[in-house]
């Protein structure tokens, strides 16, 4: 098993390049970017491939994040790419990923 840092680590990461990729855009230039829209959904595809090997234990001390949907939103990216809609991914990165990012931030501060 991977350092659970170095997981937590490529997390962080990812919502950092999805922000990147889509935070200085509108939402109709984001839905309409191609490129933007495909790096964002790949930071998340990492996001949920990583969250998938995080500890168990880390998981349940934090039941406010929705951890299966995490998980869940990676094999939707992968195997139902076509009905993605902007706007998921959007909003994903607009209102889910800041809570996900203090949890883990507060994690890896613990760990140190």
């Amino acid at each position: 098993m991977r350092n659970v840092n170095i997981i937590i680590t490529d997390i962080l990461d990812a919502i950092d390049m999805a922000r990147e990729a889509s935070l200085k855009l509108s939402f109709e230039v984001f839905s309409e970017s191609r490129i933007e829209r495909l790096a964002t959904e790949r930071a998340i595809e990492i996001i949920s491939e990583a969250v998938r090997h995080l500890p168990v234990d880390l998981m349940e001390r934090h039941p406010e994040i929705e951890w299966n949907k995490i998980k869940a939103i990676g094999n939707i990216l992968r195997h139902e790419y076509h009905r993605i809609a902007p706007k998921i991914i959007w909003d994903a990165v607009q209102f889910e990923l800041e809570g996900l990012e203090k949890v883990l931030e507060v994690e890896q501060a613990g760990d140190m």
